[in-house]
């Protein structure tokens, strides 16, 4: 009986560290995020590392085809506009599977990009292996990074703000929030929400 129970208790903690191990993938806050090298819209490949006057970066996991990222297309641009000029630009990556979702393949985003003005860059995450560093799980799901002497330090997950449905009904901004505080020298309050939007698309 004893050893039954002692099994028991084995199988109970190997559960929950794996639970564990699941439930910490991707970075943290004070994480440091490891640069990339993807390709834009122009088909030039775009890194972190190219921004050499950038105090940091407001990086938005987007694509066309999800109702929830469409409807913050606009908002993801004010961003820009709002904060590039600023030290802070938005690197938008599309992260999903383009053999599931054709309409979000590298012609579709340079048309929506075209379509919608864009003015930050719009990269492909070919291969999906930058998605998965970061431990993204929906379209928009935003990383805000201060860049520091460490490297990008991961400073606010998870949503663009409170109401995707009416941009005028939106009460919290976080991602503004966020950026604003490191501006002014300050730690960010709110530094995890939970994204709001479609599950990224991979091959089963």
């Amino acid at each position: 009986m004893r050893n039954l129970k002692l099994i028991a208790v084995f199988v109970c903690f190997i559960s929950l560290t794996a639970f564990t191990v699941t439930g910490t993938a991707g970075y943290d806050i004070g994480d440091i995020a490891t640069d990339f090298s993807l390709q834009n819209i122009d088909g030039k490949k775009v890194s972190l590392s190219d921004y050499n006057t950038a105090k940091g970066f407001i990086v938005v996991f987007t694509c066309n085809t999800c109702p929830y990222a469409v409807a913050y297309e606009d908002r993801i641009e004010a961003l820009n506009k709002k904060y590039a000029s600023k030290g802070y630009p938005v690197i938008a990556i599309m992260p999903n599977d383009t053999d599931v979702k054709p309409g979000d393949n590298m012609q579709a985003m340079q048309a929506r990009a075209k379509a919608k003005g864009f003015t930050f860059p719009y990269l492909m995450d070919e291969g999906q292996k930058i998605y998965p560093q970061y431990g993204a799980t929906k379209t928009p799901h935003v990383y805000v990074l201060e860049k520091t002497t460490k490297g990008n330090v991961v400073k606010y997950i998870g949503a663009i703000d409170d109401n995707y449905q009416d941009a005028s009904l939106v009460k919290t901004k976080y991602v503004e929030n966020a950026v604003n505080a490191l501006l002014e020298g300050k730690e960010v309050e709110q530094t995890k929400t939970r994204a709001i939007g479609c599950s990224i698309k991979v091959k089963r």
